[in-house]
């Protein structure tokens, strides 16, 4: 990519960096979407047999990788457009990209899960879980987290981050110490103060035997998962702008405080915090490389709604399986789930996503002239966990 540098917060541009393809993101989010994938079908679908279980239940990952891409994607898109008004498209941009298909999957999920007590809901669904839902809100409150839609814990995650995302860009630009020093202080406060607090206090709330129902709502609460964005939008300039040795220090810095955060506290949060910087040094490592594959590529731009579909595929199927749980059960209901949740997603692109998008060029075109991105990269940038 080329073009002329800019001094706007944020927005200087080099005549060269590694994003300069849509490849390698599509690649990442295309394994994401393969791991999800994969744990979710041996949660229904066991093989029984403990190494192939663990293996997929490793998939959980995958979210974590889209966290690491949505954060890279957005600081790419919000450094190569030029345009006025960049908050308010940004803005219309990423709601129209989520919601309409969200809000799709809200009375599709009611109708297929009900609305009684559940692992999630230990008080069942009503009206306040489905607003909250609906509004992007559901993250912020225990029993509203994936009681409504499965797994929508991650759009919570996703949204809010949407929210926060042009102030912080706007505040820190390129400086990279900027957001991973946010992302300590976030991390620190999260298990010394937050965590502990919270959790004492939904605990009462929902009364006993609910603890642990409680514990894995702060655990996939925002403020436990906004360090991984940080540090993916710092990964992204560090990638365009070259990796320096403070980047190691401030790492390292980040890794120690946790330690001790955790030994203090018994959060446990600092073994997802290491697993977290690992997956940050693969995802640098595939687009350092380059690293592409079309059929995974295909999965990772339809990732998106093979996400909210592939629960569905799986409930409609362990309605009608004929196999009994095992290895063989288990690989040919993987890929019954991944190719019936890659049709559902080029049905929905036909139906939803092609009208969202193109009513987001209607609302955002008429007084931007034309960004600078490039198609490629505009094509990446669309895709989200």
């Amino acid at each position: 990519m080329q073009g002329q540098p800019r001094s706007v917060a944020g927005r200087t541009e080099k005549t060269a960096t590694p994003f300069g393809r849509s490849h390698s993101l599509d690649f990442l989010r295309g394994l994401a979407i393969v791991g999800v994938i994969a744990i979710h079908v041996s949660q229904s679908f066991p093989s029984n047999i403990r190494a192939v279980d663990f293996a997929f239940m490793c998939g959980w990952t995958g979210v974590n990788v889209f966290y690491f891409v949505s954060a890279m994607t957005m600081c790419l898109m919000w450094t190569q457009r030029t345009e006025t008004n960049p908050t308010r498209k940004f803005y219309i941009r990423r709601f129209l990209r989520i919601a309409p298909l969200f809000w799709l999957a809200i009375p599709l999920y009611l109708l297929v899960n009900g609305t009684g007590p559940s692992t999630n809901a230990p008080n069942g669904i009503g009206p306040l879980q489905v607003i909250l839902t609906a509004t992007f809100l559901h993250g912020f409150w225990p029993d509203s987290v994936n009681s409504v839609v499965p797994g929508d814990w991650s759009i919570a995650a996703e949204m809010t981050f949407y929210l926060l995302f042009p102030l912080l860009i706007t505040a820190f630009g390129a400086r990279r110490p900027l957001y991973l020093a946010l992302a300590i202080a976030l991390h620190l406060v999260n298990v010394c103060l937050f965590k502990p607090f919270a959790f004492a206090l939904f605990s009462a709330y929902y009364g006993p035997g609910n603890e642990a129902f409680v514990w894995n709502a702060l655990h996939i609460s925002f403020l436990n998962q906004l360090p991984v964005f940080l540090v993916g939008c710092a990964l992204f300039f560090a990638l365009r702008d070259g990796f320096a040795k403070s980047d190691a220090g401030i790492l390292a810095a980040f890794v120690a405080l946790s330690f001790i955060a955790d030994r203090a506290t018994g959060s446990h949060e600092f073994n997802y915090l290491m697993i977290n910087l690992v997956l940050g040094a693969l995802v640098a490592g595939c687009i350092r490389l380059a690293i592409r594959w079309s059929p995974i590529e295909a999965l990772g731009r339809n990732s998106y709604s093979m996400y909210l579909s592939h629960f569905a595929v799986i409930y409609g199927l362990r309605q009608v399986w004929p196999l009994a749980n095992g290895l063989v059960s288990l690989l040919i209901a993987y890929a019954v789930t991944a190719a019936l949740s890659y049709l559902v997603a080029r049905a929905t692109w036909h139906l939803v996503e092609r009208r969202a998008q193109d009513l987001t060029h209607r609302l955002t075109s008429p007084t931007s002239g034309r960004s600078a991105i490039g198609p490629n990269i505009a094509a990446a940038a669309t895709g989200v966990s």
